[in-house]
């Protein structure tokens, strides 16, 4: 046995798929390494084709992918991208989602409906994965939807702490754009000294996506700067509608800010002519050059996910980083 080395070093390899590589790269670079190359390509049959071009053996392997369009094909390269990695005996698989796919269908609001989001955490358990780290999920069940280690990672500190910075001065309010998020708007009116919080009350069509119909401010929002806050902005609707009641209210002006910006079409448009004074969003998925404007502003993801990763690789605490919010 002489000839054989024991080794019990840890190796961390992080890789990336193709939908968000900037985000995955000053994820590396936070973490002082590299993604590991790879050859990735399509069939003319549009299959998806990936190696890594480095062993991967008994590592500790992060493999990040944020779910953007297309998704379905994004969501398939990651699928594959940890079946590489399980077969090639990496010791450890953890996914990184930083937009987790399918996270709106968490349950069923009619019968013959799928539970999308579950079927999603059963694709990548079964493909391999040891465990995710995801941000701002739509629903914090999701996190019992995957049979292993969930840790949720939550945008709020970055996008509170840039508000705080910039309109702190001001009396503020909190807004949630409807009823069901109050939770994250009450961890928001904790982290900005206690400001007081409305919701929108509003009707969701059910026979029609993303459209909601009716809105009606609950709280106090008259002459105070409202900080409307949601977890993605999609086509901008209910969000931008939510801005126009507030301002018809009395507000003082409106921020939005929201951890994950979509922004399908018509959303730039919409953002672009609403009341609002900024969108602070982040980069949990890619903004390309032609949806950014004048009114938005998108903060790096980088550094909560780039700890979160360390946390993990050296066997830390990542509730730590959130003073047991987690």
């Amino acid at each position: 046995m002489s000839g054989m080395k024991r080794t019990t070093e840890k190796n961390l390899m992080v890789f990336s798929g193709r939908a968000h590589p900037e985000l995955a790269v000053a994820v590396a670079e936070q973490l002082g390494t590299q993604l590991v190359p790879q050859v990735a390509y399509e069939f003319a049959n549009s299959e998806i084709y990936i190696r890594f071009e480095e062993s991967v053996r008994g590592c500790d392997a992060f493999v990040i992918q944020s779910h953007t369009a297309p998704i379905n094909e994004w969501i398939m390269e990651h699928l594959i991208m940890v079946d590489a990695l399980k077969r090639a005996s990496a010791k450890r698989i953890t996914v990184v989602q930083p937009f987790y796919g399918y996270a709106r269908q968490d349950k069923k609001h009619r019968g013959r409906e799928p539970i999308s989001a579950r079927l999603m955490a059963d694709l990548f358990k079964t493909a391999g994965a040891d465990r995710l780290i995801v941000v701002d999920l739509h629903a914090d069940q999701i996190q019992g939807f995957f049979d292993g280690p969930v840790d949720h990672l939550m945008a709020l500190p970055i996008l509170a702490e840039y508000v705080l910075e910039k309109y702190g001065d001001q009396k503020l309010a909190v807004v949630s754009p409807d009823a069901g998020r109050i939770k994250v708007a009450e961890r928001w009116s904790a982290k900005l000294g206690g400001a007081p919080l409305a919701f929108i009350h509003k009707s969701r069509r059910t026979d029609r996506p993303n459209e909601t119909v009716a809105n009606r401010v609950v709280g106090q929002v008259t002459g105070r700067m409202c900080v409307l806050v949601d977890d993605m902005i999609d086509t901008g609707g209910t969000i931008v509608n939510a801005a126009e009641a507030l301002m018809a209210d009395g507000a003082a002006g409106v921020i939005i800010a929201a951890t994950h910006a979509i922004l399908s079409d018509p959303a730039v448009d919409r953002l672009k002519n609403s009341p609002a004074i900024e969108i602070v969003v982040t980069d949990t998925l890619p903004v390309p050059e032609d949806r950014t404007f004048d009114k938005l502003t998108c903060l790096s993801i980088a550094p909560l996910i780039s700890r979160a990763i360390k946390e993990v690789f050296e066997d830390g605490s990542v509730t730590s980083m959130f003073d047991g919010h987690a």
